[in-house]
Parts: structure tokens; C-alpha cells; sequence
């Protein structure tokens, strides 16, 4: 394998790339500040919209799927080759910052940009995309364009979901797919199988800003168990029932809590254990709680610790707590990933040109690139965002960093294209 070092990367636009990423910031702004593009709402249609125009604008050809994942090509000298893919999604949560997802798509324009500006010709096609409903936010499950078109998950059940309001994904779909056509985008009966998937995302963490590195490459994704769990007591008075008498839920998830808490000390300190929900029955203040349902997010880069702390929640589960039963259901299993090593080599020589001190991470946080890497090589590059913070207007990234991350991805860009098998 022969490799050239890039000279494209110093082409990029800086100033048209931050600018591009204000214009996106515009499309659902939210005030004082934020964004608020649920998936196949009106504003992330205007957002693929946007894109399909400055796209084309660039010589680009506009296509969607089935799905509603949109596509710009920049077509290569032997059209029949796989293309290379970058891109990441436009959809937000409820109240959101600008970046998370829109940054890796805004990059991928800035890589078209350049190579058109620079007159650059290729053998393979360049594509960008914008995943549909990478978040989740509306509907349940999440990324769900990116795991349809590498065969992980089945239409039927994609467009089946409802949002709060009722909707399903199959109704608001049919509105995009119509909008998309009417400004000219091609329909693609079937996916296109990538060469090669980048994305380019912000690390939704802390230890990039801390390590005061504006880039990094990204080995993998950590694996996720989602749980479900219910404890069963009996209601009573609270004045008159004593202790000793009591099968209160609210204590018993309490003990089973502590248990499993417990388990995951038991590991090492890469384990992500998170109770986002919990709900007590019947609710009320002079009531002893029924039932307690929580939910467990479990996460963790390697499978055998996910498995191992599997069968021991179900072991803790089967235990009485507090006099109360529980159940424990799994409602989701994501494996983790590690990404391809070539690939990956490729981007961290990228990286180490334009900062050499970079460390390479883990992603804590799901990406579309979870479900790529199991149709084609996959790897990511992480940019920092202050304080870790996402999912929230507060979020937001340095335009310096920003900088060099996007020109870091056009110097693997590069060094892909230029690439041959000898």
C-alpha cells in the first residue's frame, strides 16, 4: 500500500466552514440559544434542504433512500467504485446545542468544497450524508437510517414508531420523501455500500479539553445494556403500619440499588451505570409505595464485563428486597465496537500531523458509526466541547478546534483517495 501526505488539508475554508455551521445553527434556533430539529419535523427537513442546495451548488448530485438519509455525491472517475463516506446526522434532541451531529455533516461539506475548489479529480465518488433520526428524541430508537442501511434493523418495524403526538415515523417520512423529490434529489431503490465510513463528531465528554487536544482519533464505541426494573411491595398507611410490617418498594429498589451498585464497583472504573428514570406507585405522601420502576443504562468497550454484570443483576433480581420482589427485563442490547485498525491508523497519522500529543478514546456515546462498522471499515474523529457538555443549548465547541479537526479529516480524506493496492 502506497500513502501520500496530504496538501489539501491547509485548502480548507476555514471561515466558509464556520460559516456553514451558523447557517445550520439558524435552522430550529431556539432563544436565547440552542436548537430544537426533531427528526422529519419541518426544521430538519429545512436542514436536509439546505443541505441538498449548498451541495449542489458544488456540482454535487442530491439522493435519498427509503429511509430519508440524504446523500450529496461528488462523482469520481470510475463511477462504479464504492464510495467514500463521511457524514453524521442534522436531527436534535428536544433542547439542544448546534454541533452535536450537524459538525460531522457541516465537515463533510467542507471536504467537498475543498476538493472542488482545488479542482482535485478521483478514481472513487465522495458521498456526505445526513442520517434520519440518529437522536431518538421523537422516535424510538434511535439511528434509525444508519441501521437500516447496514441491515441491522427492518423498515416494518422502523416506520411503525410513534412520536408522543401520535404520528408514525411511516407519516412524517412520507412528507420528507415527497419534500426531497420536489426540489430534485434522486431516489435510491437500495443502499450503496461504502468503501470506507468517517465521521467527524464532538466528544460529548471531557478529556480532550481537559488534555487541551483539538483532535482525536476514535477506536471504538462502548457496548450498552438497557434495563427495565420493577419492585413489587404492598401498599398501607404510613401512619399505622409499623416496620416491621412494611413491604415498601421505594426501600426495596433502595437495598437492590446499593447490590447492584456494589456489582459494578466490582469492575473497573470504565463501567457507565446510570438510572435515568424512576417512578414510585401510588405516588402519594402518606402511601406506602406499591411499586418502583426504574431503568438501568449499562455501558462498557468490553463484552465480557457487560455479560458478566448481566448475569448478576439477574442474579440480584431473583433476591427478596425489603420483603418486596423484583423483576429485571432487558430492553436493549448494543454490542461494542471496536473500528477497523487500517482505518483508524489512517485517521491517528492524520491527527498526530496536526497535533502530535493527541490520546486516542473510546466513545462513551452512541454514534451512527456503531451500525457502519458492520458493513464497511469504519472510525471517527472526536473534537472537544466545553465541559463535556451535550444535549444542551450550553453546548459548545471552539472554532479553532473546530479548525483543526475539520482539516485533520480532509488530510485522511486525502490520504484514502490518493491510496492504491500495489
Amino acid at each position: 500500500m502506497h500513502t501520500t501526505s496530504s496538501s489539501l488539508a491547509g485548502a480548507v475554508d476555514g471561515a466558509r466552514f464556520w460559516a456553514d455551521l451558523e447557517a445550520q445553527a439558524r435552522i430550529g434556533a431556539l432563544s436565547p440559544r440552542g436548537i430544537r430539529r426533531l427528526a422529519l419535523d419541518d426544521q430538519d427537513n429545512r436542514a436536509r434542504l439546505w443541505l441538498m442546495a449548498q451541495g449542489e451548488a458544488l456540482g454535487c448530485s442530491a439522493h435519498y433512500d427509503a429511509l430519508g438519509n440524504v446523500f450529496l455525491r461528488r462523482e469520481g472517475q470510475e463511477p462504479t467504485l464504492a464510495p467514500l463516506l463521511i457524514g453524521s446526522h442534522l436531527d436534535s434532541q428536544p433542547s439542544a446545542g448546534a454541533y452535536d451531529g450537524t459538525l460531522g455533516v457541516v465537515a463533510g461539506l467542507a471536504v467537498l468544497r475543498t476538493l472542488s475548489e482545488q479542482g482535485i479529480a478521483h478514481r472513487q465518488p465522495v458521498e456526505v450524508v445526513s442520517w434520519t433520526n440518529e437522536e431518538g428524541a421523537r422516535f424510538a430508537p434511535g439511528a434509525s437510517g444508519s441501521s437500516w442501511f447496514a441491515g441491522g434493523r427492518d423498515a416494518k418495524t422502523i416506520l411503525a414508531a410513534r412520536d408522543d403526538a401520535g404520528i408514525t415515523f411511516q407519516a412524517a417520512l412520507a412528507d420528507c420523501l415527497a419534500l426531497l423529490e420536489a426540489h430534485g434529489a434522486r431516489f435510491r431503490s437500495a443502499p450503496v455500500v461504502p468503501h470506507a465510513f468517517l465521521e467527524l463528531h464532538i466528544e460529548q465528554g471531557p478529556v480532550l479539553e481537559e488534555k487541551g487536544a483539538p483532535v482525536c482519533v476514535v477506536t471504538g464505541i462502548q457496548g450498552v445494556h438497557w434495563y427495565e426494573v420493577e419492585v413489587d411491595g404492598q401498599a398501607n398507611h404510613a401512619g399505622t403500619t409499623p416496620e416491621a410490617s412494611r413491604r415498601d418498594a421505594f426501600m426495596g429498589a433502595h437495598a437492590l440499588v446499593g447490590a447492584l451498585k456494589a456489582a459494578v464497583a466490582a469492575h473497573d472504573d470504565q463501567v457507565r451505570f446510570t438510572i435515568g428514570k424512576f417512578a414510585l406507585s401510588p405516588n402519594s405522601v402518606n402511601t406506602i409505595p406499591q411499586q418502583t420502576r426504574f431503568t438501568i443504562d449499562l455501558r462498557h468497550p468490553d463484552p465480557t464485563v457487560l455479560e458478566a454484570l448481566d448475569a448478576a443483576f439477574r442474579q440480584l433480581a431473583q433476591r427478596e428486597w425489603s420483603g418486596c420482589t423484583a423483576r429485571l427485563e432487558a430492553t436493549s442490547r448494543v454490542a461494542p465496537v471496536a473500528f477497523d485498525d487500517a482505518l483508524v491508523a489512517v485517521l491517528d497519522e492524520a491527527v498526530k500531523a496536526h497535533w502530535p500529543q493527541a490520546p486516542r478514546l473510546v466513545s462513551g456515546a452512541f454514534h451512527d458509526a456503531i451500525h457502519l462498522a458492520h458493513l464497511c471499515p469504519t472510525a471517527m474523529l472526536f473534537t472537544p466541547c466545553r465541559a463535556g457538555i451535550s444535549h444542551h443549548p450550553d453546548e459548545h465547541i471552539e472554532r479553532a478546534d473546530a479548525e483543526v479537526a475539520v482539516r485533520t479529516l480532509m488530510h485522511a480524506v486525502e490520504t484514502l483517495l490518493m491510496t492504491r493496492n500495489d
